[in-house]
């Protein structure tokens, strides 16, 4: 029982007994008052019928006359006269008076008893009679009954007045608790929350203070992880000069899309290769030259948008990495960073001699990253030659999209999306130390083309975002996934787009599907991709909602990224999916194993488990075994099968 109900029962009871105490000594009060006044009342009217009757007393019939006035002018039970010698009756009036509104259980209550006078009737000096008046309670029962009722309402409402000013006291004095509460449970779901404002009572104040120390030790601590882990991981993957990725990451990338996979889908790889770079750094001096470089970076990125991996390879080279992108794209991105690097021409030692040459190249899942840049190195040689051009196309023209394949694409697609006939896989994800105990199944999508081929989502994702069905892919999924878990039990987990949750109509429309399922909350948690995260407040809203809602929240490729892990402290998130890039080869390259290590850590010190994605080696998953990573996806455990 709360502490709040166990104050609020004792202050009821208090005042229970306060308020049974109070009425019924005041009652006890009232009616030795009423039986006092029906013996005065009845002495009194023995005395004044004795003094009248002297003058009369042998007059029979006025006795009766005078007997009969006094008994019908009061409550009385009987009225009797009597011989003094012989006891003789003389005269009697006896009755009932008119019913009382007070009810026959509280005359019983009160038992209130008739009260006797007695007086002598004189003549002369002689005893003529003698007269006795009983007093009936009738009316003093009704009296007695006024008197409590009207009790019994005052201390009533007093006692409601004071049990509801202390409840509100009550709430008012225990509301650092229940914030209190509030703090322990944001720690388990790995948030970090504060009360600014101290309470009043010195009790609760040392109490909210040690809780507010407690998670500014926490928050800090994770900090400091998370600090550990981003430098670890800039000192790996990072250029220090241009901030671009180095090309140890590039290659991480372009393994991960060149592997037939889930994430494995078609694209262009662009190098970029500086012009005489040592001959800049003899003619311009190395911090002209260095600026050059982070010229060439930030054009780089105002280009991509935040779209494509890029990378300083070494010295004077650099790679963009654009999966999914089209030709026309491709070509359109080409001539863009052409006039970009046109824009840089006076920096060089030449006018008339381009800054840089760059190759573009498409690439297709399955295919050797060697025989990828040596093809790129021709048409870097290519582009050297060209007079009017600073960039060349490696490859055939067969490389190019076929005319019709929009309009294909465009077709297959919405024909899919509109009859909900995507196909279900799903891919286990298990524990690391029990890889036969499922953690939750990720549901991947399909889609059976005119030949009843199944296509991988990374084949057709690219269209999808490019016709901007992104939000629309999402919906019809997600109500897919809802309509079968109601009829089948089992964990799972589904992605969603970053076009989803920008989109405030996709956004209300994701929220009314999940009101239509409570009941799956608890089974479903959906994740988004590293790089589609919207801003950190929107990010926080989502996450609040959808656990209003009853379902989580889980980010899959991570890592890199990490600098924002420190935010994630706020969001209460299921887990976190380190991205495959940096789980391939781990038991071969120690320097991977310090960077996850450290996101370990910086994981734990909040409580948030996390999954290696693409484990596909014994050794990789030995290696994350040994480190207490929380679960593990990949080949190693079972391929992407249809969901039944």
């Amino acid at each position: 029982m709360s502490l709040f109900k166990q104050l609020f029962i004792a202050i009821c009871v208090l005042l229970l007994v306060n308020f049974t105490g109070s009425f019924l000594v005041s009652v006890e009060s009232s009616r030795e008052q009423q039986v006092n006044q029906l013996r005065a009342h009845a002495q009194d009217a023995a005395t004044a019928l004795g003094l009248s009757l002297s003058p009369h007393v042998n007059d029979v019939a006025m006795i009766e006359l005078m007997v009969s006035s006094i008994f019908d002018s009061g409550y009385f039970e009987s009225i009797r006269v009597l011989d003094p010698n012989s006891g003789a009756l003389l005269v009697e009036r006896s009755g009932v008076p008119v019913t009382s509104e007070a009810p026959q259980w509280f005359a019983d209550l009160v038992d209130l008893a008739p009260a006797r006078g007695d007086a002598i009737v004189s003549d002369g000096w002689r005893q003529a009679a003698h007269v006795q008046v009983t007093s009936h309670p009738l009316f003093a029962i009704g009296k007695l009954w006024q008197s409590a009722l009207g009790n019994l309402l005052w201390l009533a409402l007093s006692s409601l007045l004071c049990v509801a000013l202390g409840v509100l006291l009550l709430k008012r004095q225990l509301r650092p608790l229940d914030y209190m509460v509030e703090q322990s449970n944001a720690i388990a779901r790995r948030e970090f929350l504060s009360l600014a404002e101290l309470p009043k009572t010195p009790e609760f104040r040392r109490v909210v203070n040690a809780m507010n120390q407690m998670v500014g030790k926490l928050k800090a601590l994770f900090a400091e992880e998370a600090a550990r882990s981003e430098v670890l991981r800039a000192e790996a993957y990072q250029d220090s000069l241009t901030g671009l990725a180095n090309r140890r990451y590039f290659d991480l990338q372009l393994h991960a899309r060149l592997n037939v996979d889930e994430q494995a889908c078609n694209g262009y790889l662009l190098l970029l290769r500086v012009n005489d770079l040592a001959g800049l750094n003899q003619r311009l001096g190395g911090a002209r030259t260095d600026q050059l470089l982070q010229a060439i970076a930030e054009q780089l990125r105002l280009l991509s948008h935040g779209r494509f991996v890029l990378a300083r390879n070494r010295g004077g080279e650099f790679a963009l990495l654009a999966p999914g992108l089209a030709h026309d794209e491709a070509v359109q991105l080409a001539e863009q960073l052409e006039q970009a690097l046109f824009s840089l021409q006076q920096t060089g030692a030449s006018d008339c001699t381009p800054v840089a040459h760059m190759g573009l190249g498409a690439f297709s899942p399955g295919e050797s990253a060697d025989e990828l840049y040596r093809l790129l190195d021709a048409a870097l040689a290519q582009a050297a030659t060209q007079a009017q051009s600073c960039w060349a196309l490696a490859g055939q023209p067969g490389l190019s999209a076929p005319v019709d394949e929009r309009h294909t694409w465009y077709q297959l697609l919405d024909q899919a999306l509109e009859q909900g006939a995507l196909q279900l896989f799903a891919q286990p994800v298990v524990h690391t130390d029990q890889p036969q105990q499922a953690l939750h199944q990720k549901i991947l999508a399909r889609l059976r083309d005119e030949q009843g081929t199944l296509i991988p989502a990374g084949r057709f994702l690219p269209w999808v975002e490019r016709f901007g069905w992104a939000a629309r892919l999402d919906l019809a999924m997600l109500e897919q996934v809802l309509q079968r878990m109601s009829h089948q039990e089992g964990q799972l987990a589904l992605s969603l787009s970053g076009a989803t949750v920008r989109q405030p109509q996709a956004l209300a429309q994701l929220y009314s599907l999940l009101q239509q399922y409570p009941q799956c909350g608890p089974r479903l948690t959906l994740e988004l991709d590293e790089d589609q995260l919207p801003e950190q407040d929107a990010l926080e809203a989502l996450t609040q909602r959808l656990r209003s809602l009853g379902f989580a929240l889980g980010l899959q490729h991570f890592g890199g990224r990490f600098s924002m892990i420190g935010n994630l402290a706020k969001l209460g998130l299921a887990y976190l999916k380190v991205d495959g890039s940096y789980i391939r080869a781990i038991d071969q390259e120690g320097d991977k194993r310090l960077f996850i290590e450290a996101m370990q850590r910086a994981a734990n010190s909040i409580d948030l488990p996390l999954i290696a994605e693409r484990v596909e080696s014994e050794g990789e998953w030995q290696v994350l075994r040994s480190m207490g990573i929380e679960a593990v996806q990949g080949r190693l455990f079972g391929e992407p099968g249809p969901w039944a």
